[in-house]
């Protein structure tokens, strides 16, 4: 009989099962199967995915904002993942309307008077570091600890423009968030929220709670979010869904009433604005969609069409 060793153990080779953690190598040894490190780990990689296009769209001449960070925090793994992924620099567009969008609603409810801002799920923005801001702003950043500390270390010899605040904190704590929201508002007068590439990925059920959480403290008065249609959704899962799922961050919410859903919890869309419109006001929309960005604009259901769009969001009176 033949006799296989592996370690210090000696296995018949007639009679044993190779379990499924295990592979005999071509010299008749078994070696431990080590599975490859997945493309996107978690949610917090999609993170270093956005830094990638940040940092492309401050390399080019003509940027339409600057971020001189983004390089540094994508790092391999961001590159990686925006070279392996669909998303070519053709595809960016949306990600880079996006962010010009989110830093236009932030300069007008700052220049309005909002002295916090609440950045929910901030990842690796760096809006305190990179807009022009007023020294006199707070800026609060809510994020999952890991993300954050690497973002710390990334960022240790930057300095913020305005004083900016780091809470380590899981939003899916509804306890936890609700003490920091009141907390919150009850340091400020006109707080803005905002919430960046967050919500596609929850429930219809926990946007809707996160939302009435938002709209208790008085002083929560303006939230930014973005939303896709679920013709949008849908498509997005067909080219990136498995590469999403395996890394336990489905894309979830898809609102088929629009920017509307956010009325029975409390808030009302003040201004809706497409990214696609955006993206060719901007001119990075590919030629091939820009007959599309010419379609009559709507904040109400979208349907299958797929649509995306920032909300600038207020209170409800009342709320």
């Amino acid at each position: 009989m033949e006799f296989t060793t592996h370690s210090q153990l000696t296995i018949p080779n007639s009679k044993f099962k190779i379990p499924n953690s295990l592979a005999r190598r071509s010299d008749g040894n078994l070696a431990l199967r080590v599975a490859p490190d997945p493309l996107i780990r978690d949610v917090s990689d999609t993170a270093r995915w956005m830094a990638v296009y940040r940092a492309r769209e401050t390399e080019r001449p003509d940027a339409v904002f600057r971020d001189p960070f983004a390089r540094a925090l994508a790092g391999e793994r961001g590159e990686r993942i925006a070279q392996a992924l669909t998303f070519g620099d053709r595809e960016a567009w949306p990600f880079l309307a996006r962010t010009h969008l989110f830093d236009r609603f932030v300069t007008k409810q700052v220049k309005q008077g909002a002295d916090l801002v609440v950045n929910l799920a901030a990842g690796l923005d760096t809006r305190p570091y990179r807009m022009d801001l007023p020294a006199s702003l707070r800026w609060v950043e809510v994020d999952l600890p890991d993300i954050l500390d690497y973002k710390e270390e990334i960022l240790a010899d930057a300095k913020p423009v305005c004083a900016l605040e780091r809470v380590r904190l899981d939003l899916s704590n509804a306890d936890a968030r609700r003490g920091l929201f009141d907390r919150l508002g009850r340091s400020a007068r006109h707080v803005l929220v905002l919430s960046e590439g967050l919500v596609i990925y929850l429930m219809p059920q926990e946007v809707g709670a996160l939302a009435l959480d938002l709209a208790t403290p008085a002083s929560f008065e303006h939230w930014v979010v973005d939303i896709s249609s679920p013709g949008l959704v849908e498509m997005l899962k067909k080219r990136t869904g498995d590469v999403m799922n395996q890394a336990g961050a489905p894309f979830l919410f898809a609102p088929a009433e629009g920017p509307p859903f956010f009325t029975a919890y409390g808030w009302i869309p003040a201004e809706v604005r497409s990214i696609i419109k955006a993206a060719s006001s901007l001119e990075r929309l590919p030629f091939m969609l820009r007959i599309f960005s010419m379609f009559p604009e709507s904040s109400g259901a979208q349907g299958s069409r797929p649509w995306s769009a920032v909300c600038l969001l207020g209170r409800t009176v009342g709320a």
